[in-house]
């Protein structure tokens, strides 16, 4: 039975670590892609720490200064860009340059005649209707898009603190790793097998995202976008971050965007365009995640599609961009500390079972 001292002392360290998370919760989204970024550079940080003749400190300010040149700089780059065609895309179906309805009804009339009866049947066949709702929707995006552009903008102060914080807290993670490490796995009350093996599962799970889901969209949307430049096509840029974030979720993919356009192209005349969109779009888009992803993330973690995509959804949902980190974080970690309990419960009934940190390692394969 526990002492008054030790209720007092429990209820202490949560009510401590209460108001902690509640001082820092404003610098949430810092916070997180702080560890984020020093867990997926960390092999970088470990290079050039060795290059560096152990300089610890030296070696996390080079690592810092490559992140700010090759990700913050990049990113900060692509969102003034993304602002500037979204509004003139905007523009462009306000005055009436960029015809939704024209569109629409050229597909309309190159529809087979079963599809025609199939639209009549759940009253789709009106495309007045489905021009204004497409319409509607998009309008919405973009107005929802440059609202952001405008509120980033007004708070530039806050977003740069927020930078800061995140390149500061980044620094020392990676010069003091190794002792945190330590000192995280002292803290957690679980059996030492357990603990590392979650400390394990949650590295794998947020590099595998990171490298393996963000890095890979990113890449496609990049080459998505550097077809639409190459083709002459509108706002590249934007429909390269629409490929992007489509290609974030399973079972979706960035042809939501490019197999449209090449539609279009094909009723519009543009046969060629058409044909080499598509093409591109096959051999070069559609095939990058299959090449790439293995050689990025392995066999180290490998959820099922559908949980993917509903926990990826599920986190945007609630936490926004941060949501694409957390969800199948928060899902990765779901798994293995129920392979855990199942493990734990079959050892305890006498089963012969692989200890838990084992199970965790199968899991991951």
């Amino acid at each position: 039975m526990r002492t008054i001292e030790d209720q007092a002392f429990l209820w202490l360290l949560v009510g401590t670590s209460l108001a902690f998370g509640y001082i820092i919760w404003p610098y949430f989204g810092a916070v997180l892609w702080g560890i984020v970024a020093a867990i997926v550079f960390a092999p970088l940080y470990r290079r050039l720490l060795k290059a560096t003749g152990r300089r610890a400190g030296l070696a996390a300010m080079l690592t810092v200064v490559l992140v700010v040149l090759l990700v913050i700089v990049p990113l900060m780059l692509i969102a003034s860009s993304l602002v500037v065609e979204a509004n003139s895309l905007y523009n462009s179906i306000q005055s009436g340059r960029l015809d939704v309805n024209q569109y629409l009804n050229d597909v309309g009339k190159t529809l087979p005649a079963w599809v025609k009866d199939l639209l009549d049947r759940f009253d789709l066949s009106n495309f007045e209707t489905i021009r204004e709702r497409l319409s509607q929707l998009f309008t919405q995006f973009l107005q929802s898009l440059l609202a952001r552009a405008v509120t980033v903008g007004q708070a530039t102060f806050e977003f740069i603190v927020a930078l800061g914080v995140m390149l500061y807290l980044l620094f020392f993670l990676l010069r003091d790793g190794s002792s945190l490490t330590r000192r995280i796995k002292d803290a957690i009350p679980l059996h030492a097998a357990q603990r590392d093996a979650l400390i394990e599962k949650f590295t794998v799970v947020v590099r595998a995202t990171v490298k393996g889901s963000v890095l890979v969209a990113a890449l496609q949307g990049a080459l998505g976008g550097l077809i639409f430049w190459l083709l002459g096509l509108h706002a590249p840029v934007l429909w390269a971050v629409v490929m992007a974030f489509f290609a974030l979720l399973p079972a979706v993919g960035a042809s939501i965007v490019w197999l449209p356009v090449a539609l279009y192209l094909l009723i519009s005349g543009a046969t060629w365009k058409a044909i080499i969109l598509v093409a591109y779009g096959m051999l070069v888009i559609g095939l990058i995640d299959n090449l790439l992803r293995p050689v990025l993330v392995g066999k180290s973690t490998r959820m099922p599609d559908y949980l993917v995509l509903i926990s990826t959804l599920g986190g945007i949902s609630i936490a926004g961009l941060n949501g694409f980190v957390i969800g199948p974080m928060v899902a990765a970690m779901f798994i293995a500390v129920w392979d855990m309990f199942t493990t734990t419960r079959g050892t305890s009934n006498g089963s012969t079972l692989i200890p838990p940190a084992e199970a965790d390692r199968s899991s991951l394969e």
